[in-house]
């Protein structure tokens, strides 16, 4: 395998982990009510929904996993999945 193929492989791997963390804090951030979002004192979950919806779709259209504006929007997500929604968990009960 020459170098070229191992860098295409690291960014589809790149590429897949990206996509795969940002669609799942999309669709989890879609299951919880609204309500729960104010009870834990963070962002709406409009707000959530904007954001990680559009980095869903900033990945899907731009596709590089290393661009700037994938990193910051795949940072969004990993902090939804971090901080937000142990704390929607925890006042829902799931």
């Amino acid at each position: 395998m020459d170098i070229f193929g191992l860098q295409s492989a690291v960014l589809l791997v790149g590429f897949l982990i990206a996509i795969g963390a940002k669609g799942y804090a999309f669709v989890i951030a879609m299951t919880y009510p609204p309500e729960a979002y104010e009870a834990s004192s963070k962002m709406t979950k409009v707000a959530w929904g904007l954001i990680l919806g559009l980095g869903l779709a900033a990945q899907l259209i731009l596709s590089n996993p290393i661009g700037i504006i994938n990193i910051v929007f795949l940072v969004a997500a990993f902090v939804f999945l971090a901080d937000v929604r142990p704390a929607l968990r925890q006042l829902t009960g799931r």
